[in-house]
């Protein structure tokens, strides 16, 4: 078959895909399909939070040059070309929070059970500085990177560093090549300046480049981290535009005041993003974000280094307090599309890591190993690190890396216009583009457009309660589901105080075939704010089932569950039953035109549809529960 008829195959093909799209929207929506338009396809398309349009369909109409070969400009399918294809990605874990002498027997066990990167804590409430060696002790540095994470203390932990690498040298340590020892030294003044967080000046940070540039191990003194971007609550375009900006910023600096050359000054910057539990997202993210330093570097010219490592944390923001179980699952694709994507290590945060320790009655080593053994699973069983990008050629995923990559880019051009991006944070262009991406996320989440699982659906209200000592202090991160947890933590507090949760009477009218879809909506949707749903069954209307249910329920707020047509024939009734046995407030699961002619005491007082923003309307039923409770 020739180009230009096989071309034509294709194009054939779409159209009658086209054609497919119409028939069936046009069934659903009961109309012409010529009234869809010539492109209906485009009612399936989804909108990131970035802008980038996700297509329903990919196809050889979609496809896109051929990248480079791994180890090749612009490093879109990764920086090493010779990675161990048996090793796979580095399996990264964080450690120091406990005693010198604890962290060490932790880092020791941890590295025994398939660790093979270090993120040690150091200084503030981390292993002091000057308890380093303790903590690293028989640790093969040449064989397990190290991150710091240091603080306001980076420069005390590089030197205390230096120094033990320095007397294993003399004491002969075995290691030949120096440079096969790779250290980050975790200096984040920029984006530190962003979250808040404690750190070195920018001025320590440069210095600190210039010492690690003559050292003959491989050392990295600066970390550019996005993460904190995210946790802000930006979308995954504004985390790399903002990051690639601070990192041009870290090159002027580093050029200007240390005398490095842009190669040198390229070669201490390492990035670090974060990995959500969507999983083709953030696969086509990592790709995007070499492609964008990538191109920093080439008009830097410096093309060759462009390269820079990239270590990749599971979200903090997308980890609930409520059934945390389920972050195992979100940590999971997280890794897994972290790994897919390119990063050179991968750290997953434990399931639990949003409550205090021991809230959930497990060790803290138990969710350590269960964090460690997600990205092992992922390595050793379903063998994700054998193949070398993998993704490539994907007709989704490549169109996917490069809309994120341009969107990226077009918010880098906004800070740098604004000049820089040290300019552009004090004049609040990256936090007020973050808050409106974060404000539009908080909509759909409360408006249940966009699920949190076991939060603001599928909610276990039979878990045990969270005491006020149990949610972890100092949280600085902008966690997607802390709206609703926020309402769950109200209904704790009403159950510790009267000994029952909040309650709310469901009137279900009609048989079960009628009224069994929005029972089963209403309870969710009440459950996820935290308020019991009381279920008598199918409720009669005139037969003094309503009274005697509103009696064992004990309620002051009922809802009416059934089908349009039987609301039409029974809610006016049902209505006045309800407040005749005592129920204060009715309301109605679903629209408000299925009562249209409904007037005075026999109208509900709100409806319940999936439309509705579901945070203010709980809060709003939680604050009238709470008030006739408290008469």
């Amino acid at each position: 078959m020739s180009l230009a008829s096989e071309a034509e195959a294709v194009e054939q093909a779409y159209a009658e895909w086209q054609r497919s799209v119409a028939g069936v929207l046009a069934k659903s929506r009961r109309v012409d399909a010529a009234e869809l338009g010539p492109e209906p396809q485009k009612l399936l398309e989804t909108v990131t939070y970035d802008g980038v349009t996700v297509a329903p369909l990919y196809s050889p109409r979609d496809e896109r040059p051929e990248q480079t070969l791994p180890g090749t400009f612009p490093y879109v399918r990764g920086v090493d070309a010779h990675r161990d294809v048996n090793a796979g990605w580095l399996v990264s874990a964080a450690f120091g929070t406990s005693s010198a002498a604890e962290t060490n027997r932790s880092v020791l066990d941890a590295l025994e059970n398939g660790v093979s990167a270090l993120w040690l804590k150091v200084g503030g409430d981390g292993v002091p500085v000057t308890d380093l060696a303790a903590a690293l002790d028989g640790v093969l540095l040449d064989l397990a990177p190290l991150t710091l994470d240091a603080g306001a203390e980076a420069g005390d932990g590089a030197r205390a560093l230096f120094s033990l690498l320095d007397a294993r040298a003399e004491a002969g340590d075995g290691v030949s090549d120096r440079a096969g020892i790779r250290v980050h030294l975790g200096a984040a003044p920029l984006t530190s300046s962003f979250s808040g967080s404690a750190d070195v000046e920018l001025a320590d940070a440069v210095e600190l480049a210039a010492l690690a540039a003559t050292r003959a191990e491989t050392v990295h003194a600066i970390t550019v981290d996005g993460t904190a971007f995210h946790n802000a609550g930006a979308g995954d375009a504004e985390e790399l535009g903002a990051a690639i900006a601070a990192g041009l910023e870290y090159l002027r600096a580093l050029t200007a005041e240390s005398g490095l050359t842009i190669g040198a000054a390229l070669s201490q910057l390492a990035f670090r993003y974060s990995a959500t539990d969507d999983q083709f997202q953030t696969i086509a993210k990592f790709r995007a974000a070499r492609l964008v330093w990538a191109r920093i570097a080439q008009v830097c010219g410096a093309s060759d280094f462009g390269g820079a490592p990239q270590h990749a944390v599971t979200s903090a923001a997308m980890m609930a307090q409520r059934d945390p179980w389920v972050n195992m699952l979100r940590t999971t694709l997280a890794a897994f599309g972290a790994g897919v994507g390119g990063a050179d290590a991968v750290t997953v945060l434990p399931f639990d890591v949003a409550l205090a320790d021991g809230t959930l009655g497990v060790s803290k080593s138990f969710s350590s190993r269960i964090a460690r053994n997600t990205q092992l699973l992922l390595l050793e069983e379903s063998h994700l690190g054998r193949v070398l990008d993998p993704s490539a050629g994907s007709w989704y995923v490549e169109d996917l890396t490069q809309q994120i990559a341009a969107t990226a880019w077009e918010f880098f051009q906004e800070i740098e216009a604004a000049g820089g991006y040290l300019a552009a944070l004090e004049a609040g262009i990256v936090s007020d583009r973050i808050a409106a991406t974060k404000a539009k996320r908080d909509s759909d989440i409360a408006h249940r457009k966009t699920t949190v699982t076991g939060v603001n659906e599928f909610p276990n209200l039979g878990e045990t309660p969270l005491s006020a000592e149990a949610v972890e202090p100092g949280q600085s991160v902008a966690r997607y589901a802390a709206a609703f947890e926020a309402l769950r933590d109200r209904s704790d507090a009403f159950l510790a105080a009267g000994g029952a949760r909040p309650t709310a009477l469901l009137a279900p009218l009609g048989s079960v075939a009628e009224h069994n879809v929005r029972t089963t909506f209403a309870s969710n949707l009440l459950a996820s704010g935290g308020i019991d749903a009381v279920n008598p069954g199918p409720l009669e209307v005139g037969a003094e089932a309503i009274s005697a249910a509103v009696k064992a329920s004990g309620a002051t707020v009922a809802v009416l569950c059934g089908t349009d047509k039987r609301y039409g024939e029974s809610a006016a009734a049902a209505v006045a039953e309800l407040r005749a046995a005592g129920i204060t407030k009715v309301l109605l699961a679903g629209p408000e035109k299925a009562v249209a002619d409904a007037t005075g005491d026999s109208r509900p007082d709100g409806f319940l549809t999936a439309r509705i923003d579901a945070v203010s309307a709980l809060t709003e039923l939680l604050d009238f529960i709470e008030t006739g409770s408290s008469k």
